[in-house]
């Protein structure tokens, strides 16, 4: 039996809002929601899903059909994405690798 997995309200919140921003998107184009499952080349069933901000969907496809919709995700300016992964690759290179819990420290004073 699978575990239903509990998500915070900004989360749930976060979801719901890109969720209708991909209706509205698609609903400006004048799309069915028949027509963009096709473009994104997954199933109406899916689409309705990722409209419904169904968390368990893979972000990819929401990604995905996002694009398809025109919804910003990050930037307006695509270019800035490559940008910002610049940063945090450079960010990430001065950091350890791996990530350790501390230990306790030992109390050698007698």
């Amino acid at each position: 039996m699978a575990i239903e997995r509990t998500y915070s309200r900004y989360t749930r919140e976060a979801a719901t809002l890109l969720a209708r921003q991909i209706r509205l998107g698609r609903k400006q184009r004048r799309w069915t929601e028949h027509e963009l499952a096709s473009r994104a080349g997954i199933s109406r069933a899916t689409l309705q899903k990722i409209e419904k901000g169904d968390l368990r969907v893979a972000i990819g496809l929401v990604f995905e059909v996002a694009v398809l919709v025109g919804v910003p995700l990050f930037d307006q300016e695509r270019s800035s994405l490559t940008a910002h992964i610049a940063r945090a690759d450079d960010k990430l290179a001065l950091l350890p690798s791996t990530v350790r819990k501390r230990r306790k420290s030992v109390d050698d004073e007698f």
